[in-house]
């Protein structure tokens, strides 16, 4: 009896581990960019990321927000990819040479051109 208890409890743990990763879960977190270049830059990387259902990215407010596969990809995953093609976010920089070679106004590092009118980009 003891020895059915003890598989059971156990069968129900390693279920519960593998439930814990969501196929279908929503994160939102910051991302630093400037225009609608900058939007269409995160939003295609991401969503060419494995495990990346849905990715939308909002020029005003710089949120980020995505339905990703856990078991295919985490937010570290993104917002690295995000970072090599020229986006900071917490915890990850870009290369400055990837930053250095996006067009002036993604250049969200610099005061000015956050004043840019981006509106027609």
């Amino acid at each position: 009896m003891m020895k059915t208890t003890l598989l059971t409890l156990l069968a129900l743990i390693v279920m519960g581990i593998g439930q814990a990763q969501d196929k279908n879960k929503s994160v939102s977190f910051e991302i630093k960019g400037n225009c609608g270049m900058c939007k269409s830059r995160i939003e295609k990387t991401a969503i060419k990321m494995k495990g990346v259902k849905f990715a939308t990215w909002n020029v005003d407010t710089k949120e980020f927000e995505a339905i990703i596969d856990e078991r295919k990809c985490s937010i570290n995953d993104i917002k690295k990819g995000i970072a090599e093609v020229g986006h900071d976010s917490d915890g990850f920089t870009a290369p400055q040479e990837v930053y250095d070679s996006l067009p002036e106004c993604c250049k969200y590092r610099n005061p000015e051109t956050q004043r840019m009118d981006h509106g027609k980009h």
